[in-house]
Order: C-alpha cells, then structure tokens, then sequence
C-alpha cells in the first residue's frame, strides 16, 4: 500500500499505515489486549466502548489518530451541524441531526426541527381520542406501508419498545412490493378503525405506492369517501400526495428534502411510532440522540466515538483487509438492529467511486450481519469461532437491569465468554490438558484458532435515550467513514439503477416487449 500523503492546516505528514499493518499482524491478539486492558475505552452519552480487543497498538493507534486529523474529521463535523453542503450529488446538507435538537437553530435546520411537531402532536391527539375515525370512534389499529429507509427505522424503533406500548393500538408493518405482505399486515383488522400511514420522501417508491393503493381500495370498499380521513401520508412531495387523493383531504405530514430516506427515523415517517408507544417516549428516543448529537460535535478527535469508530473501520477494512463486520446484539431490544445497520451503512458507503468521478485506491464499507446476542451463539457463532475467515466482532450488551437476575447474569457471562474466546482460542495443548481422553483427531476439531477481534459496547441502564444515542452514534460512524474513504455517503446511484431496469423489465414479463439479456429472457420465458 503506498504512503498517503496529506498537507492540510499546516500538518504535514507522510502516513504510511501498512508499516503498522505488517507488524501488528505479527503480535498475538492476546497480548495486545493485555496491554491495553482498561485503557482502550472511550465514553459517550452513557455508552462504554471498548476497543481493547483490535489489532491496535499505541503506534498504530496514533498513526491512525493523525490520519483522521488529515482528513478533517472535526472540520467534517463541522460542516454537518454547520449546514454545509455535505451531500454533493443533490447539492444539499444532511440535516437530520436537527429533527432531535432541543433549542431553536437557524435557517433550514429550525424548519427541519420543526416538521416533527405536527406528527408529535397528532400523536398525542389521536391517543387521546381528539382524532377519531370517521364514525366517530377511537382508532385500534395503524398500519405502516414504507421501505428501505421508511420501514427499517420505524420497525426498529417499535420492535425494541412494544412493551412500552400503551393498549389500545394494534400496529402492523408492510414492505414487500409481494401482495402477501399487505394482505399478512390487514388480516383481521377492521377498516373502520384502522388508520394507515404511507411514508415515501418522493411520493414516488413503487412498492409503497402499490401497497399503498391497495390499502386504500380496502378502505374505500367500507368508508367510501370518508377513507381519506384514515390515511396519513408522510412526503417531501405534498403535491404529488394531493394528486393521489384525486383531491379528498387527507393528513399530510412533512419530510424534509434535506433529511435523507436512511436518516429519517427522527422524522414523521415514525408517527406510527409516536402513536403507537406515545409521543413522549419517542421523544426520549429524540433526547438520547441529542446528546450523542453534542458529543460527536464539540468532542476532540481522540475522545469522540464516532469518529474513533469510523477510523477503526477504516483500518479493519481498508488497511487490514477485513471483508465484513459482524454485529452481535446482547440485548433483545436490539434483535433488529443489524438489519436496520445494514441499510444504514451498506447503502451509505457501499460505493467504490467518490463525488469527482475519482475511483477509491483502498477496499471500501464492508458487508456488515449479525443477530441478537445468544440466540446467534446456536447458530452462526461456530463459523465466527472455527471458520477459515476471521471476522471482526461488535459486541453490544445492553439488557434491561430491572429483569431477572439468572437470566441477566446468563446473558452477560455468554457474551463476556464469546468476546474471549474469539479473541483467545484455544490450543491443542489446552484441550488435551482439560479433556485428557480425546483422541488426537478429536482433540484437533476443538482447536480454536483466536485472533478474531472484537469491540465491547456496554449501558448500565439501558432504554429509549440509550437507544436514540446508539443510532445516531452509528449515523455519525458512518458520515465520518465515508469522509475517511472519500464517498457521498448521502446518495444510492446503485438502488436507483435497480428501480430503473426494474420498470424496463415489466413490460417484458407482460409480453409487451422483450428483455435484452438473453439470461433474464429466458427467465421470464420459464415464468409464463
């Protein structure tokens, strides 16, 4: 890899990473971790994180320090909470961060913080039996139609605190442009008490369209026109909503144009959540990210997670050749959240070509899985401790303190033990020494290599502001590893190019036209 050469703001330094790369690769994980035990933890708005366990040593640790210094990491938190232009490619700021600030902004991010106030209060509104449907009678049931970044968010969002939920809502989501999707999210419900809420920034998403027409041909068959009152429409294109409603009134609600699809949990496109667990434990969750909000913008960069998170990305992926990461929730709150972070950050930085048109030198956003804590330990943990790849791990644990003891205990024991194991191994000498009376075939097969790196997250007391600091701790991961790779981590050219080719295709699977690709013709000639 050649040396990387930086002149900003008077620092001038050649960074060549691979001369830690090679030596560090040469040390046993291990002891690497014995020498930075207690020392490689850094704290944000409640959370510990702890960075013992990676192929870091002090070296390598300041070399990657002074790397972020020469991409500007801070002037690049700057400029997000400053309303720069940050997303090149639309030419717009990413103002998300401004849906959950506390106090009046300035300018477009005082319009931003605003448009979450009217879904709040119609939140509160409909849970008080102020908004009732047409006939007069309190709404039970809401259904959320949206995809990618209009379903992730939200889903993840009521999933973790449905037992927060007050009675009296019976929420569904639907996604799939898969007529069972919406026919699964409908069953049993009775149109007359379901509201439905439909969330695309462009008005324009074809599965949430479709499913979209159809929940409201189920509504119109038993509200006839009245069917627009149980609607809720969240968009950056009101206009196109209005058109939609062939001019009956509906609730609209705001989504910011400068608030990307990924980012927009903060926003309207989660009223089904507002009404669902109540306004005010969303605006915990909106409390919690503003607090990692303040951190990741006035922290220097050697205190400041985010940042410190997306420059371990960058070495683990671009530096030391690591593929993926994994991510291993240790609470059942957050069973979702790898899913939710596979969108976040694959869309984000799934790219190997930067604004200019320049191509990226180094391997760029890694695949990133994962699951929920124990329930993984039965399944996919054999091939993160035995298999041929070593993988980099994040643990998070951040159980409910308040729940029973055993099962706490339990759960806190697996995960400390997996971290270990995976970083430790175990020799042959160990197992023939614990379990004398293998035979040497079988001893072998219980051989665990080690070396496989991790990152510890733990909260003592975990809940809605933990988890709204934990989410935007990742959207700022994320914005400061696409600076690192030099990416606009607000675009998504290549799920554009799939809708495109997508409606080509249609007319070919009617037989109003032909495929060009002889292997997708002859698809869709088997198909019919």
């Amino acid at each position: 890899m050649p040396k990387l050469n930086f002149a900003t703001e008077g620092l001038n330094m050649d960074i060549d990473l691979s001369v830690h790369r090679d030596r560090i690769r040469n040390r046993s994980l291990g002891a690497i971790a014995a020498s930075r035990a207690g020392k490689a933890t850094l704290t944000a708005a409640g959370w510990r994180i702890d960075m013992a366990r990676q192929y870091l040593d002090s070296e390598s640790e300041a070399a990657l320090l002074a790397f972020g210094q020469a991409h500007v990491l801070e002037t690049a938190a700057s400029d997000l909470f400053g309303g720069a232009i940050v997303n090149p490619s639309e030419g717009r700021p990413a103002l998300h961060w401004a849906l959950r600030a506390a106090s009046p902004l300035e300018g477009e991010a005082e319009t931003v913080r605003q448009s979450v106030q009217p879904a709040l209060q119609f939140a509160r509104d409909l849970r008080s039996g102020k908004v009732k449907t047409s006939n007069g009678a309190p709404f039970t049931s809401v259904v959320h139609i949206g995809i990618g970044g209009s379903d992730f968010g939200p889903r993840l969002i009521a999933d973790a605190f449905e037992d927060m939920a007050p009675a009296g809502i019976d929420l569904r989501f639907c996604a799939n442009v898969d007529p069972l999707d919406l026919d699964r999210a409908l069953t049993g419900l009775d149109p007359k008490s379901t509201f439905v809420i439909g969330v695309s920034k462009s008005f324009g998403t074809e599965e949430t369209l479709y499913n979209l027409a159809r929940a409201r041909r189920w509504l119109e068959r038993a509200l006839g026109d009245d069917a627009a009152h149980h609607l809720g429409l969240v968009t950056a294109a009101p206009e196109k909503a209005k058109a939609w409603l062939d001019g009956r009134d509906a609730h609209v609600f705001d989504m910011p144009l400068s608030v990307g699809g990924r980012f927009s949990l903060w926003s309207a496109a989660s009223l089904a959540c507002m009404i669902y667990l109540g306004a005010d434990v969303f605006e915990r969750i909106l409390a919690g990210a503003a607090a990692m909000d303040a951190h990741t913008r006035d922290t220097p960069l050697a205190e400041n997670v985010p940042m410190r998170l997306a420059l371990l990305d960058y070495w683990n992926t671009s530096i030391l050749g690591d593929k993926m990461r994994v991510v291993l929730a240790y609470a059942n709150r957050l069973r979702m959240l790898p899913t939710y972070l596979q969108q976040l950050e694959m869309e984000s930085n799934g790219k190997s070509v930067g604004p200019e048109g320049e191509t990226i030198a180094v391997a760029t956003a890694p695949a990133l899985w994962g699951g929920e804590g124990s329930v993984g330990q039965h399944s996919y943990h054999q091939w993160l401790h035995q298999g041929s790849q070593a993988v980099p791990c994040e643990f998070i644990l951040a159980p409910d303190a308040g729940r029973d003891s055993a099962g706490l205990a339990a759960l806190t024991a697996h995960a400390l033990a997996q971290a270990e194991v995976l970083a430790n191994g175990r020799s042959l000498d160990e197992v023939k020494k614990e379990e004398p009376g293998l035979t040497d075939a079988v001893a072998r097969q219980k051989v665990h290599a080690g070396g496989r790196a991790s990152t510890f997250m733990t909260h003592a007391s975990f809940g809605p502001e933990a988890f709204g600091a934990l989410v935007a701790m990742y959207e700022h991961r994320t914005y400061f590893a696409g600076k690192l790779w030099g990416l606009n981590s607000f675009d998504q050219w290549g799920v554009e190019r799939g809708k495109t080719m997508a409606g080509r295709l249609k007319p070919a699977l009617t037989g109003d036209a032909s495929a060009d690709d002889p292997v997708t013709a002859s698809l869709i000639a088997a198909l019919r």
